[in-house]
């Protein structure tokens, strides 16, 4: 394939990235691509190096996420970029960080099992909140009385920070406890440019969670 065919495969990946205006796997770019003109997987991979090599120097970023590749603005010019913006980014309450945090590290997890490690109980509207930003799903239900539902993260929840998979969080022996782990999240999403109309959750006044060990 020579250098022009692979320019113009690079050219429509990347116009495909800026008009999807959210992830997009490679299987999803090769079926732009009739039949007839459908690039291998390993040269759609080559594609995207390309890509993101052209990228270098630039005010945005191709960056590699658990649902596949993204155009996105690079973190250092978020501050100036954001000021086109009336909207300001969401801010949620510690327990909500906490509760998200515990889910992360110790998915599947049961909300009384949260309850348990954070001493406290966790507001209903923290788990909806959860629940429709489609950061965590319910994966099963513990075989006990009640039969309580299993929470773990989603493939959104890996994009929204991103990972491309749960083994790149830090590992949980480098954080000390449930509120570094809160701070950690929360300084992540405010990285973020995010514009989401979802209501914030209210601060609530919980006592401080318990170490994870």
């Amino acid at each position: 394939m020579n250098e022009e065919h692979l320019s113009r495969i690079q050219a429509i990946a990347e116009a495909a990235l800026l008009a999807a205006g959210k992830p997009l796997s490679l299987d999803q770019l090769r079926e732009l691509f009739t039949e007839d003109e459908r690039p291998a997987r390993q040269v759609m991979e080559h594609v995207m190096m390309l890509l993101g090599n052209a990228c270098e120097g630039r005010g945005f970023e191709l960056r590699k996420v658990a649902s596949g590749y993204r155009l996105q603005v690079r973190e250092e010019y978020a501050p100036w970029v954001s000021r086109l913006f009336e909207e300001k980014p969401q801010r949620y309450s510690r327990a909500l960080l906490e509760t998200l945090a515990l889910i992360a590290y110790r998915q599947p997890i049961t909300r009384g099992e949260i309850e348990d490690i954070r001493g406290v109980t966790v507001s209903s509207n923290i788990i909806r909140t959860l629940l429709e930003r489609e950061w965590v799903r319910v994966v099963g239900h513990r075989d006990v009385p009640g039969r309580p539902a299993m929470y773990a993260t989603t493939r959104q929840f890996l994009d929204y920070f991103n990972l491309s998979g749960l083994d790149q969080m830090p590992p949980l022996s480098e954080i000390r406890d449930l509120e570094e782990i809160g701070r950690e999240i929360e300084k992540s999403i405010q990285a973020e440019i995010e514009f989401d109309s979802t209501p914030a959750e209210p601060g609530e006044d919980n006592p401080p969670g318990e170490t994870l060990h």
